[in-house]
């Protein structure tokens, strides 16, 4: 609410439910979503793109993530070295209907 009351024009959320927040907050505030603040969520949870309007969030690609879990996991059941590398997983910004471009403001 405090983001909204200083006029925020676009909310990241840390995760679509926190996103869905976002989304009625700005609507009990009488904005409109994404008119007047544009949301975006993480991880395109279940059922977001039934959401109204239906939100756009990051992607993350689980099951690769999972896939590579499973491998270490293996490596490591079998009495070999995990490598210590850091793993890097690329997300997907999936745009749906709660982001737009911003409104046009007057020029200074």
């Amino acid at each position: 609410m405090r983001l909204l009351d200083q006029g925020v024009t676009g909310i990241i959320c840390a995760s679509d439910p926190l996103a869905f927040g976002a989304v009625r907050a700005a609507r009990r505030r009488g904005l409109s979503v994404p008119a007047d603040v544009s949301v975006v969520g993480y991880d395109d949870s279940a059922f977001m793109n039934c959401t109204e309007p239906p939100l756009t969030t990051v992607r993350q690609p689980i099951e690769a993530m999972g896939r590579a879990a499973v491998e270490l996991l293996c490596v490591q059941i079998g009495g070999r070295t995990v490598p210590s590398d850091e793993l890097l997983f690329e997300p997907e910004l999936v745009v749906r209907g709660s982001t737009a471009q911003p409104p046009h403001t007057a020029s200074r």
